[in-house]
């Protein structure tokens, strides 16, 4: 397989020229360790701690492994032994050349406990996801050149951000989505990859960052969070269909989280005098995994309802969601919707300015699809500019007086 370049690199690579530790977090399988070798292979030696005898070795006597694995080294999986991360902070204060310290790390909750504890100001913490549609065609290194503000320029104007190339539709990209193997391996088996991943991150995963007796329960709620992907979150409804405690829910949904599985958008704060809706919206991270935790197999399925209008948002959401991460900012996303029904399916908050934008499964834009964009910039006085709408077409379109339509495909 290709290595395919990776909007992020850029953003690791001003890490690495201040930071003595560079702490790159993500799911499994999303590129980490395949990343940092084509970055440092030939600089750093490599250590996965993934490897039985190698993690015995640090987790019984830390400061003789990291005499046998002096920097610049690159420590993978370190959730395996977070204690080491305490080690690593004397050998940092010893010596703080920077990028001497590579760390990956798949479970967030025990990799962040481990460096607040101990690497506070010492290490930049960014985070790798699966491929966006530009690094899927091998245009993540023009991606990585494209500041937010020029993104949001080239999205306002009509203008393809990377310029021409070609794209996966739709469907595919629903049924495939961004984890680098099945995407760019077309004889992978998709359904046995997901089954795979999915019987991994369970055995492995959860049992490493909580205490979860049933498996099987935690699958129910795994496949139930799949099924309302880009809904408002109802923790109460998710608890009581799989037959568990709202507190037990609640944990649950914090392990998705940490281990980048699904994220949740909040609702923007201002009411516009008008009440909100405070819940926050559920998204998978990747969309394949949530159709196959959905059980769809085929793409005319996945473009139908009930559930394709929230695949497609969930595309759209998640791509802007790496678009901040990639970048290494921290994601500035909202949505908005009023207890009357008005909408807005996403607020970009960039530069000291909203950007409202709507998803729309079609091919075909009428001004009537920017009816709730229209009501979301009167009520907040945006004065009518810079809307998008992202849907299923091939070019950028005029939809209505200041709102633009782009393919879903250029985010």
């Amino acid at each position: 397989m290709a290595y395919q370049r990776r909007t992020l690199e850029t953003a690791l690579k001003r890490a690495f020229r201040t930071f003595p530790a560079v702490l790159l977090s993500g799911p499994r399988q999303s590129g980490k360790t395949t990343l940092l070798k084509r970055l440092c292979g030939r600089t750093h030696h490599y250590v996965s701690l993934e490897d039985p005898d190698v993690r015995t070795q640090a987790l019984s006597d830390p400061r003789g492994f990291l005499q046998r694995h002096p920097a610049p080294v690159i420590l993978d999986e370190i959730q395996y032994a977070p204690d080491l991360l305490h080690y690593v902070k004397s050998a940092i204060d010893d010596d703080r050349r920077p990028a001497r310290w590579l760390i990956t790390g798949s479970q967030g909750l025990s990799v962040m406990h481990g460096v607040s504890q101990s690497l506070a100001g010492r290490v930049a913490v960014l985070s790798l996801l699966p491929f966006s549609v530009n690094e899927a065609r091998g245009r993540g290194n023009a991606e990585g050149r494209l500041s937010l503000t020029k993104l949001l320029d080239a999205l306002m104007t009509g203008r393809d951000p990377v310029g021409p190339t070609s794209r996966p539709g739709l469907g595919d990209w629903i049924l495939r989505g961004g984890y680098p193997e099945p995407r760019t391996r077309s004889r992978v088996d998709l359904r046995a990859w997901c089954a795979g991943y999915v019987r991994t991150y369970l055995e492995r995963d959860v049992r490493a960052i909580v205490n979860v007796g049933n498996l099987s329960a935690f699958e129910r709620f795994l496949r139930l969070c799949a099924s309302r992907t880009a809904q408002i979150l109802n923790l109460s409804d998710l608890a009581r269909q799989v037959g568990v405690s709202v507190p037990t829910a609640g944990q649950w949904l914090s392990v998705l989280e940490a281990s980048q599985e699904l994220f949740l958008l909040r609702p923007y704060f201002k009411s516009f005098g008008k009440r909100l809706v405070k819940a926050p919206k559920l998204y998978f991270m990747d969309t394949a995994l949530a159709a196959y935790l959905i059980g769809l197999t085929r793409e005319e399925t996945a473009l139908a309802e009930p559930f394709g209008g929230a695949l497609m948002e969930t595309a759209v959401v998640s791509a802007w969601h790496k678009a901040f991460l990639h970048r290494g900012e921290i994601p500035a996303m909202y949505y908005w919707r009023s207890s009357d029904g008005i909408e807005v399916d996403l607020l970009i908050d960039h530069d000291g300015k909203l950007h409202p934008i709507e998803i729309k499964r079609t091919s075909t834009l009428m001004p009537g699809h920017a009816a709730g964009l229209r009501k979301w910039m009167a009520l907040s006085g945006n004065g009518g500019r810079d809307g998008l709408i992202f849907a299923d077409i091939a070019e950028a379109t005029h939809v209505d007086r200041g709102i633009r339509g782009v393919p879903w495909s250029w985010i």
